[in-house]
């Protein structure tokens, strides 16, 4: 590792230790030069992953557009920053499991649809409307009667709706 204080190779190892999430290895440094002590993380390296968007274009996943759109679905929601980086993390993890090197944008809309409706119903609801391209105000009331219908079901599900 380059110091970046003073730029030079030579450094040692003061602490090594998991990070919480268990998928990187957090190390402080000292700079053997000049002193200067730094952190690291070493991380798997994952191969890149390509989306194949609905009008056939390949680009490479973005992880920071992933999150920019749940962050704009739980925005003004009870949802912290650190959920959905876990939620991120997830939904990346359970793309590198398929071992595919390309993935169709419908599957990785279909497990960011997955996380929010785990984490929060509106902000679900929300990235639906967007994702799907909801018209009208029909469509918006349907998918929230099926997702009162789910709660019904389930007698754990907090109640969206008063009767």
């Amino acid at each position: 590792m380059r110091c970046v204080q003073c730029g030079s190779i030579k450094d040692r190892v003061l602490d090594s230790r998991a990070s919480k999430d268990g998928t990187s290895i957090r190390r402080r440094r000292e700079c053997l030069n000049c002193s200067y002590r730094y952190t690291t993380y070493e991380q798997i390296e994952r191969t890149e992953l390509r989306v194949i968007k609905r009008d056939g274009v390949r680009e490479a996943l973005n992880r920071e557009k992933l999150m920019s759109g749940l962050i704009k679905a739980c925005e003004k929601r009870p949802v912290s920053m650190d959920r959905l980086d876990r939620a991120v993390e997830e939904i990346l993890t359970d793309l590198h499991k398929d071992h595919l090197s390309e993935v169709p944008s419908a599957i990785i809309g279909g497990k960011v649809m997955d996380k929010l409706h785990q984490i929060d119903p509106v902000a679900y609801v929300r990235y639906v409307s967007v994702y799907r391209q909801f018209e009208d105000v029909n469509e918006f009331i349907a998918e929230i009667q099926s997702l009162s219908n789910h709660a019904a079901r389930d007698p754990f599900q907090r109640r969206l709706f008063k009767d």
